[in-house]
């Protein structure tokens, strides 16, 4: 018979966030962003439990406050990445779902979808998604754009423009959405490597990955692009707020 794999989500929350401090406990219609963030993962039915991994005392505060489970983490982490894994490394689990904290609007079915290729296939060790964007959003440096190979593995990510359309010609662009599924055994691996050049030029932890030779599973999501929505700066926080007084 087949095992059953434990899968937990974790949510790094760091307060001193460079663009935005103390993003993850700010105000959304009456809830700190956290909570929503919580909230909405808990949804997934595909989650044995799930945990917010923080490094100060005021988020561990208020995921308390709101009920949810909360592990207080070292504060010198480089990575969300590096974070979830101190996290974990005692923990039972198969599978770890990071969701970023500042995504307030996430569907619950995009883990399903960012999960279903480690279920399907032993050898995948990460999988994470993506979803189409429109021209407005190409050269936004906040956006990261992905590219893959035609077995939907990563090529590349970046804050630029990729693919670059020399002739103009019509293409599609990906944005990357932030949630990444990886082998319990995987992810301390790649949280014990040391920070890799390209990560540190672009700001962005899963290069480490690709630079140190491994793959990652990219999935396009069918959800609704506000679902993949990242808060940071207060002017997304606004689009946030006006986003869901719209739906109530």
């Amino acid at each position: 018979m087949k095992k059953k794999l434990k899968i937990i989500g974790m949510i790094p929350a760091r307060y001193a966030s460079t663009r935005f401090r103390g993003k993850v406990i700010a105000d959304i219609v009456n809830k700190p962003m956290i909570q929503r963030v919580y909230e909405q993962t808990n949804k997934s039915t595909l989650l044995d439990e799930l945990f917010v991994a923080v490094d100060d005392v005021r988020v561990y505060d208020c995921v308390k406050g709101f009920g949810g489970n909360v592990v207080m983490t070292n504060i010198g982490h480089e990575s969300g990445t590096d974070r979830i894994a101190e996290a974990v490394e005692n923990m039972d689990a198969d599978i770890v779902v990071n969701i970023q904290g500042d995504q307030p609007l996430i569907d619950a079915r995009m883990i399903e979808e960012a999960v279903q290729p480690m279920l399907d296939d032993p050898n995948v060790q990460m999988s994470t998604l993506k979803t189409k964007i429109g021209e407005e959003d190409y050269n936004d440096s906040t956006v990261v754009k992905v590219v893959v190979d035609e077995n939907d593995n990563a090529l590349y990510f970046s804050r630029s423009i990729i693919p670059f359309s020399r002739d103009n010609e019509k293409m599609d662009v990906y944005e990357h959405i932030g949630i990444y599924i990886y082998r319990k055994d995987f992810l301390l691996k790649i949280s014990k490597l040391p920070q890799t050049y390209l990560e540190k030029i672009e700001m962005l932890e899963q290069l480490r990955v690709l630079e140190k030779g491994y793959k990652i599973k990219v999935i396009e999501t069918k959800c609704k692009s506000i679902a993949g929505i990242s808060v940071d700066t207060p002017e997304d926080l606004k689009k946030v707020v006006n986003l869901i007084k719209k739906e109530h």
